[in-house]
């Protein structure tokens, strides 16, 4: 009997210490990744962690058989699923956009504040209370977080509410996916509950990745168009966009707009088409004759110059 309970301490001390290691690791890899080495993109980095979860899990149960699959039983469980999944995502890209701002020890004394969100979280969702020596320990925890932060040299107001976003969300995902886990309606494994939020934390991620892909894709966009035309080109087309988003969004949005809005409106896009008609002229010229607007003003300037050096008689 004392056997069986030795090799199950040693079984739990292994799972610690494998936890601490890999999520240390993790970690500082993460820090070094979006401060250090100035990777700017910590929403990508979290889609490709929830992937890689997603694959090593799928090929632990359905190739390696190392747990039973288990399936989704009903929509509510679905719906605790498709929730635990959102809080994974908002715990771990708050945590990668906190850690771009604030250093790691930093980082992890806010985060010590977890049990503190846990206990009342699992106050509100779960009515269980915990005794009141546990509430009186938790006051120094807090106490320390405050004190840390007014003498931290490298406070970032952004990064430490980030922070302390992931933290809460942290301790909220601890309570429901302990609900998940423990409830004997719901019968879930851990390996096959990382099976199903990672992939749906991928899904609820893929849509802010896009946009932020889109915005990518203007910024590119902008510059190509500066390159093939000139920087005036770009101002004046930005002018005429903007004309166009206005008549796009009376059409949508039905907002009303004023007779002297209107007008000058149906200004800029005039002053468009003469600017592009200025343009087409100019290379007309360019190509037919070899006209050169600069190349003119430089000889005009010569002329100029040398008119001036015989009035002065050099």
């Amino acid at each position: 009997m004392s056997a069986m309970n030795s090799s199950g301490w040693v079984f739990t001390i292994g799972l610690v210490a494998a936890w601490y290691s890999s999520n240390i690791g993790l970690l500082l890899l993460n820090k070094y990744l979006l401060s250090n080495y100035g990777f700017k993109y910590p929403i990508f980095l979290t889609i490709c962690h929830m992937t890689v979860c997603s694959l090593l899990s799928y090929i632990a149960i359905f190739w390696m058989k190392m747990v039973p699959m288990h399936t989704v039983n009903s929509r509510v469980q679905f719906m605790k699923i498709s929730a635990l999944s959102l809080i994974f995502c908002a715990s771990v890209v708050s945590g990668n956009i906190s850690l771009k701002y604030l250093p790691v020890s930093f980082n992890q004394a806010i985060g010590a504040t977890t049990p503190v969100f846990t206990a009342v979280f699992a106050y509100l969702m779960t009515l269980k209370m915990e005794s009141w020596l546990t509430y009186v320990t938790l006051i120094p925890v807090v106490a320390g977080v405050i004190i840390a932060a007014g003498g931290e040299p490298s406070f970032h107001l952004f990064g430490f509410i980030m922070c302390l976003g992931a933290t809460a969300a942290r301790a909220l995902k601890s309570v429901v996916q302990g609900i998940l886990l423990s409830s004997e309606e719901e019968k879930m494994d851990s390996m096959s509950l990382l099976l199903y939020t990672a992939p749906v934390a991928v899904v609820l991620l893929l849509p802010v990745m896009l946009f932020l892909c889109w915005r990518i894709f203007v910024n590119l966009t902008n510059f190509l168009v500066t390159k093939h035309t000139s920087a005036l080109t770009l101002q004046v087309l930005g002018n005429a966009k903007g004309a166009m988003a206005v008549v796009v969004s009376i059409l949508m949005f039905k907002n009303p707009v004023s007779a002297t809005g209107m007008l000058g409106y149906s200004l800029t896009v005039f002053g468009v088409i003469l600017y592009s008609e200025a343009n087409k002229r100019m290379m007309y010229m360019q190509t037919v004759y070899g006209f050169r607007p600069e190349a003119e003003a430089e000889a005009e300037a010569s002329t100029c110059t040398s008119k001036q050096m015989d009035r002065l008689g050099v």
